[in-house]
């Protein structure tokens, strides 16, 4: 029987198979903190929900700064 209150999972990692940490220890492929990337696995549905919008937000940043 499953656990109703399970809040892990139903939001898929965001790692696109291309892992390789900046000087920052963050992931140029996925934009994710090392912490955030150890702790994916087990996070709720918010903390997964808040590490997607800063990973998104990383990489937008790193975007920029390539362009200019």
């Amino acid at each position: 029987m499953s656990d109703s209150s399970d809040n892990t999972s139903p939001i898929d990692s965001p790692c696109i198979r291309n892992c390789c940490l900046d000087a920052n220890d963050v992931c140029v492929g996925c934009g994710r903190s090392l912490a955030e990337i150890l702790a994916w696995h087990n996070a709720s549905v918010e903390d997964k929900t808040r590490i997607l919008a800063e990973s998104q937000r990383r990489k937008q940043a790193l975007a920029k700064t390539r362009h200019s």
